[in-house]
């Protein structure tokens, strides 16, 4: 052998061992992640570590690409001068522009299955992946450990990560939900049954038993004489519980919404729901009043998940599943800390001109931190008031905060839940509002955005149950159901959806129009005795 070619063959195994040491290296870069400890940890001591037999389900989360780049594209999709005003991108278009790469993705799910855990669901926008593993395989893959922890407000334990998770993956990871259950979902709505000796509610001025509001009621006080029913589209709802399908037949016999075609469809996430639970209420409410808004509304799709699946496996379902995308969507559930994969999502909902509705809580007014995503920026929160018409399917009258001044369970009093996030700074739509009189701020995210009818409101659920509802819960599904009949009217007019309609209603709050256009709720207050001012 020549020397040169001694010289050559030296260089290609160097070469060699130094690729293959680069590779290794760089599967082996530790990033840290932020967000996954519950606050209420740092003031309890473990009772215990979860055995390692026990198994998690998780969500991983990637960061959006060109973030910055979307920001912009957003504030021009909803500027009326800018000519990208409601031009829409397809969710193919959104994942190829800003989802994260199919090799970033398909590094993340080989990761996952070299490491021992079990790909349970993968999303065609690369935003999330779901995966489950024993608690032993978690701790070993995420450098941490999981410990068992009294849960201070309820009569449960709970489990949490004892540290930041860590990866060592060199693609970047922004979140892993799953990893505490300190939160649990929970409805935003509360329900009494109705009986024949029941006191009647005020202000009594409902069409449904008892003087509760239902079915034509609430058109007739907000949208009096339009002939639009919502036909031609679609309405998805967020919920974590089942509902049986005879309490909705029996709710449009009872409301006589029976001359219009209802096509209401499940889709399971993360497994579905096979029996309805204790929650059910919400899901009949949600439905219910949707219906009773837009009673001609072609299709409802109700997205059922396990109580703990991840906010970013449910939202992440609603851009892609079966390629219907609801241009309203509502939701009345709320839990756990900020979640900045399925902010992200929220994000793609706007861009896709889908309208989210989020039930903001009736605990009154927030102190403190808000369970997610009652102050998110990309969605538009919902409060709740309290009605008064002239009488069975009359004409509105006055509208007041809803404040029962009650105890709650839960802490606080029944009443609407808002006031200023501790966490996301004021978005620019909220920006040149006077905040004197609602002692709002000026700097953080002010919530909530919009408000409809929150008490007082009949369903039928818990098997042909006669319900009277109350909660910021009827108020968001009222809304989604107001904008069907707006997007109805603006493709009969030929026009785009609405899409995220925070810039334009605050648009129309800071203009000359806003009395004319709305009813301005300034009666009332949502105080108790922890937020007394």
């Amino acid at each position: 052998m020549t020397n040169n070619r001694r010289f050559l063959l030296a260089m290609g195994v160097g070469f060699a061992l130094f690729s293959t040491f680069t590779a290794h290296a760089q599967t082996m870069v530790r990033q840290r992640l932020h967000g996954h400890i519950p606050e209420a940890v740092s003031r309890l001591q473990p009772i215990g570590r979860m055995p390692g037999t026990n198994r998690l389900s998780l969500a991983i989360g990637l960061p959006l690409r060109n973030e910055a780049a979307l920001d912009s594209l957003l504030r021009q999709i909803y500027d009326p001068a800018s000519p990208n005003f409601h031009q829409y991108l397809t969710p193919e278009q959104f994942t190829e522009r800003f989802g994260p790469t199919e090799q970033d993705y398909q590094a993340v799910i080989d990761f996952a299955k070299a490491n021992g855990l079990t790909v349970t669901g993968t999303h065609p926008n690369r935003v999330v992946l779901d995966v489950s593993a024993p608690a032993a395989d978690v701790e070993r893959v995420f450098h941490l450990t999981m410990n068992v922890y009294r849960h201070p407000t309820e009569n449960r334990t709970f489990y949490a990560p004892d540290v930041e998770p860590s990866v060592d993956l060199p693609v970047p990871i922004l979140h892993v939900a799953g990893l505490d259950d300190y939160s649990r979902k929970r409805p935003m709505g509360a329900f009494k049954k109705i009986s024949a000796t029941a006191s009647s509610p005020v202000p009594n001025a409902g069409s449904g038993p008892g003087g509760t509001y239902m079915g034509n009621d609430f058109r007739a006080a907000y949208v009096p004489g339009v002939s639009l029913t919502g036909s031609g589209q679609t309405v998805a709802l967020v919920e974590f519980d089942g509902y049986v399908s005879n309490d909705i037949a029996a709710y449009i016999s009872q409301a006589g919404l029976t001359n219009y075609p209802i096509s209401i469809t499940n889709v399971p996430v993360n497994g579905g729901i096979s029996v309805p639970g204790s929650a059910n209420g919400e899901v009949c409410l949600d439905i219910e009043v949707v219906l009773a808004m837009s009673p001609g509304v072609s299709k409802i799709i109700v997205y059922e998940a396990p109580n703990g699946t991840a906010w970013s496996t449910m939202l992440s379902a609603i851009t892609n599943i079966n390629n219907i995308l609801a241009k309203q969507i509502s939701c009345s559930w709320s839990g756990g800390s900020p979640d900045p994969t399925a902010e992200g999502i929220f994000k793609g909902m706007a861009a896709q001109g889908q309208s989210f509705f989020n039930a903001t809580g009736d605990l009154d007014a927030f102190t403190g931190s808000i369970s997610f995503p009652s102050d998110s920026t990309n969605i538009t929160e919902v409060g709740g008031t309290v009605l008064t018409t002239t009488g069975a399917g009359g004409s509105y009258v006055s509208e007041t905060v809803w404040n029962d001044r009650t105890p709650n369970p839960n802490g606080g009093d029944w009443g609407s839940s808002g006031g200023i996030s501790p966490t996301y700074t004021i978005p620019g739509w909220q920006q040149g509002i006077n905040m004197t009189a609602n002692h709002g701020s000026t700097t953080m995210r002010n919530v909530p955005d919009v408000a409809l009818t929150a008490k007082n409101v009949f369903i039928i659920a818990d098997t042909n149950q006669h319900e009277n509802a109350e909660g910021t819960s009827c108020a968001a599904p009222l809304w989604a159901g107001f904008t069907a009949l707006v997007n109805q009217q603006a493709t009969n007019a030929g026009r785009p959806s609405v899409g995220f309609i925070n810039p334009a209603i605050y648009a129309i709050g800071k203009g000359t129009n806003y009395t004319t256009d709305f009813h301005d709720i300034t009666t009332g207050d949502n105080t108790w005795s922890g937020s007394p001012t």
